[in-house]
């Protein structure tokens, strides 16, 4: 009788960690879920996707090598995906430190885990577009240099680069996803699309409120999450683990997502916000664009929705939580 392939989702409670935790549930894997402190971790995600009580939550501290080890040979998954950390860029100026610590050291400690194992572990480690920094008018791709514009970028970066290290040197079964900007429902309002589309709702149900943004002229390439975490899988279940650009191949600018968001509240944006000087971070991309042929030839997967499809989706949950009707998160 064949046993149910297990996984170790580091980060479980968070936007990407949640949607992949469904997805491996419904593939019949055997699911554990790490948190810091797993009594206290909140749950929302995981119950809005009704799969709380499938999971098995573990507590664990990244920057800890000791406790990153006891939980890898406490839980023995056969694929570990690294989902966790400080994951705001704006949020990075204000606590380098943490975000580095959460980053890259929690990532070193993965890696010389799985190493001190010695069993055959995959794992996926969850890159980020902003490592490329502005790239201006080009398409970056696996070949683009890095120039990381931020402290999560460069946290990023240095993660990258360790897993990079660690298969080439030790021949980990270890890639990186290099994904763009991806969104849902399940973003908290922290993330400028949420915060966009969560003030779009509660103007457009009679709030008196004003919308503050800081750069709207930044372009950025935003697909949806749910179908992002299936990425993360297909990568595991290669021959060859290599690093892969996920995204949708379309850019737009954050002009253009507001303007949207607010035309299907039917608002008018320009009358609900404005520009904020303080809002603007120390340093940002104004361009950011992506190649992923790479993972189309590679993984056979393309993306299926785009910018549009993920503005209606977030406007409507959104909407149906301002409003007293059930939200539908799918």
């Amino acid at each position: 009788m064949c046993q149910s392939p297990r996984a170790l989702i580091c980060g479980v409670g968070g936007q990407d960690g949640a949607y992949l935790a469904r997805f491996l549930h419904a593939k019949g894997y055997k699911v554990f879920g790490t948190s810091r402190d797993a009594m206290s971790l909140n749950l929302k995600n995981l119950s809005a996707l009704g799969v709380n009580g499938s999971i098995q939550l573990v507590s664990m501290a990244p920057n800890d090598f000791r406790s990153v080890l006891q939980t890898i040979n406490r839980t023995a998954p056969d694929e570990i995906y690294n989902l966790s950390g400080q994951s705001s860029v704006g949020l990075s100026f204000e606590q380098p430190v943490e975000t580095i610590e959460s980053i890259a050291i929690g990532t070193l400690n993965l890696l010389e885990a799985i190493r001190f194992a010695d069993r055959p572990i995959s794992l996926y480690n969850a890159g980020s577009s902003e490592c490329f920094g502005d790239t201006g008018n080009i398409r970056a791709s696996e070949a683009t240099p890095f120039r990381p514009r931020s402290p999560y970028a460069i946290a990023k970066t240095s993660a990258h680069n360790l897993v990079a290290n660690y298969r080439e040197a030790y021949s980990l079964r270890a890639c990186t996803g290099i994904l763009f900007n991806h969104e849902s429902p399940l973003r908290p309002e922290r993330f400028v699309t949420q915060k966009i589309v969560r003030a779009a709702a509660r103007i457009s149900a009679g709030h008196n409120e004003r919308l503050q943004l800081g750069r709207i002229d930044i372009y950025r390439d935003w697909g949806w999450a749910p179908e992002y975490v299936e990425v993360m899988w297909r990568m595991l279940q290669q021959d060859r683990f290599e690093d892969l650009v996920i995204a949708t191949g379309r850019s737009v600018s954050l002009e253009y997502f507001i303007e949207n968001v607010f035309a299907f509240m039917n608002l008018r944006w320009r009358d609900h916000v404005d520009l904020d000087g303080s809002l603007l971070r120390p340093a940002d991309i104004s361009y950011g664009s992506a190649d992923p042929s790479l993972a189309v030839r590679k993984l056979g997967w393309k993306a299926k929705y785009d910018v549009d499809f993920v503005i209606a989706n977030m406007c409507q949950a959104a909407r149906d939580l301002v409003c007293p009707l059930k939200s539908n998160i799918k």
